[in-house]
């Protein structure tokens, strides 16, 4: 009997026409407004990761492709690029590392590493890659690989419910295209 009376409850509530659309709009309303914030900033967020990803993209294919000897200008150069892809007015940060790989003790081993701009990352060392096997490609005996990754802070434009700083960081790495080794004689080797 009382699932019956449930059951009527029910029905009579959803079949119900009393009520103001006044009341309705105090709920439905700002639950919206949230949803289209929300949806904004997901767009937003994304958009955000995947210029960087084409700016982390360009730098690595511009520094694969030099067959002249890297220094500490073109890093510059490299780090305006990268902000000026972004539109970076915030904090950026850019390291590019140089690594090669000994066939005969399975490992990696960093021949340089530079940051450029303001963030988190330090300079990769060796022992961040010597068996990074899960991340870096295998390459041939005395290799290099290229590894350019990037850190930017996204601070949301509306209060959606988001964390008031969220990093995004991409990562991109590849061969030299035209010459055997990329050499920066004024970059620091990384032990």
């Amino acid at each position: 009997m009382t699932y019956a009376r449930l059951k009527s409850f029910l029905l009579r509530f959803r079949d119900g026409v009393q009520g103001t659309i006044t009341v309705e709009a105090v709920v439905i309303v700002p639950i919206l407004f949230w949803a289209l914030q929300a949806t904004f900033e997901i767009f937003e967020m994304y958009r955000f990761k995947s210029v960087r990803e084409k700016a982390t993209y360009t730098v690595t294919d511009m520094i694969s492709r030099e067959q002249a000897v890297i220094d500490q200008p073109f890093l510059d150069g490299a780090k305006q690029l990268f902000d000026e892809f972004t539109n970076g007015v915030g904090e950026n940060q850019l390291r590019v590392t140089v690594v090669t790989f000994d066939t005969s003790t399975n490992e990696y081993s960093v021949v340089w590493s530079q940051i450029r701009g303001t963030g988190p990352m330090n300079p990769l060392q060796t022992s961040d890659v010597a068996t990074d096997h899960d991340s870096l490609p295998t390459l041939g005996n005395g290799r290099q690989l290229i590894i350019v990754e990037s850190w930017s802070n996204y601070e949301p434009r509306l209060n959606a419910g988001f964390d008031p700083s969220v990093p995004v960081t991409t990562r991109v790495f590849t061969g030299p295209r035209f010459v055997e080794n990329i050499q920066c004689p004024s970059c620091t080797p990384s032990s």
